[in-house]
């Protein structure tokens, strides 16, 4: 006989999903302040670029080690840490006393995000029983994270102008003490079974060829073929090193057997295709519009804010259409509507008016990240047993985040190959390139999208 469903589990969602909100949002609110920052503090020759980068890395390449480290210790017990760490972190961030403070302090909070996003999300799955209940709570978890994923601009504008771009940091430390006082009221506390171990020699590689693979995307237009292709070389011997260390751990970090599902490897690919576009394009876009066009940091908080509405429009109809028609034709839907919203912006001029362009091509993109994210999720966890919540859900986040971290480096490298020049005109050239680029994302996500089962092929086979 199962146990009745939580009376309080709606709430415990809500607490959740504000913590989810905070730790994705501090990965692209950043974008926007970056040229504050650079102004004042002193940073090494493109040192700044390591303040967004510095943290996608860390929580990217440690979520599956935090995922690991929830399930064992306590899922309550470690969101709670987690949350004590990165408000100090973000302290830290917002007293930075020069440029190397900023980045070790972000790579700090980086280190809070990896085990409080798999925290989170594992305690979301063990709340929610098997089902419809389980799909709805999961889209709206989707949902949060894809709108704080594009949200940053929108709040990082007002924030960096208004107040300071120390502020985009000292904000997150109230959210942080509201869910360390409610989270012992509504989150129920639950661990996995298994070995008791902690497999950091897989986590040591994995991040490391994670951090070469970036280092060397950022640096290929200003180095040489060979060189660039030296750290390729090196970045796929530290996964390779990676995946042998797992075969032969007693407590893998991420045990392989997980792969053997379509669902779950097709909704990975999904899910790091939406974190390359929705990072990667509101980045340029930021840069086309502070550098070319010159607009302050508040008009570009305006003006990309359709992006986010459209995200949550989009979550709420790929929420309902996951449901109804399954979550294969809601990604590829998804991912077509993000190329065509690319493809719109890859027009834009140093002369084009906002409602001529940007507009229309920031709301479908927006339309199709929201519900694109939602299919993602549902699609990579729907069917992950209970036993391996946090591991699944650390690797789905960190494909998002990992996504973001690569999405970044490979557009401003495609961006920086194609300019000519310091002119608006010369910049925005290389930025209708790098817009056109995020094809290239979209068909990462058809790949993904092709391995998942049909809902027709799937009760055939019940």
């Amino acid at each position: 006989m199962q146990n009745a469903p939580d009376p309080r589990r709606w709430a415990a969602l809500a607490l959740l999903c504000l913590t989810g909100f905070m730790i994705i949002l501090d990965a692209s609110i950043v974008l926007v302040a970056v040229p504050s920052m650079e102004r004042d503090l002193t940073f090494s020759t493109g040192g700044v670029q390591w303040v967004p980068s510095g943290y996608a890395l860390m929580f990217g390449g440690l979520l599956l080690l935090g995922g690991r480290v929830s399930d064992l210790l306590g899922r309550r017990r470690v969101l709670i840490a987690g949350l004590a760490v990165f408000a100090g972190s973000s302290l830290l961030c917002g007293f930075a006393w020069s440029g190397d403070a900023l980045v070790l302090a972000r790579g700090l909070q980086g280190i809070a995000a990896a085990v409080l996003a798999p925290s989170a999300l594992s305690i979301v799955m063990t709340t929610f029983p098997d089902g419809p209940e389980r799909n709805k709570a999961l889209g709206i978890w989707g949902a949060t994270s894809g709108v704080g994923g594009t949200a940053g601009s929108l709040i990082g504008g007002p924030v960096t102008d208004g107040l300071g771009w120390q502020w985009i940091f000292f904000i997150n430390v109230p959210v942080c003490l509201l869910v360390i006082a409610l989270a012992p009221v509504l989150l129920q506390d639950s661990r996995g079974p298994g070995k008791r171990g902690f497999d950091f020699t897989g986590a040591l590689t994995v991040t490391a060829g994670l951090i070469v693979l970036v280092y060397a995307v950022i640096q290929a237009p200003e180095s040489s073929a060979g060189r660039t292709t030296l750290l390729a070389l090196v970045s796929a011997a530290l996964f390779a090193l990676f995946v042998l260390v797992e075969q032969r751990s007693s407590a893998p970090l991420l045990p392989l057997r997980l792969f053997r599902s379509r669902a779950l490897v097709g909704g990975n690919l999904i899910t790091i295709a939406f974190g390359l576009g929705a990072f990667g394009l509101n980045f340029v876009y930021t840069q086309y519009a502070q550098l070319a066009l010159g607009l302050s940091a508040i008009r570009y908080g305006l003006m990309s804010s359709v992006l986010a509405a459209a995200a949550v429009c989009g979550s709420m109809v790929g929420q309902n259409l996951v449901t109804r028609i399954g979550t294969r034709p809601v990604a590829v839907g998804s991912l077509l509507l993000t190329g065509v919203g690319a493809t719109g912006m890859s027009r834009l001029t140093i002369d084009s008016g906002y409602f001529e362009l940007a507009f229309w091509g920031l709301a479908i993109f927006g339309a199709g990240l929201g519900a694109g994210t939602v299919a993602g999720a549902i699609a990579a966890l729907g069917d992950v047993a209970g036993d391996d919540s946090g591991v699944a859900s650390g690797l789905q986040n960190a494909c998002f985040q990992i996504g973001g971290a690569v999405g970044i480096a490979v557009l401003s490298a495609v961006a920086t190959a194609h300019t000519s020049g310091s002119s608006p005109a010369a910049l925005t050239a290389g930025y209708q390139v790098a817009f056109a680029a995020c094809w290239a994302f979209v068909a990462v996500g058809l790949v993904g999208a092709a391995l998942l089962v049909t809902r027709k092929r799937a009760l055939v086979a019940v």
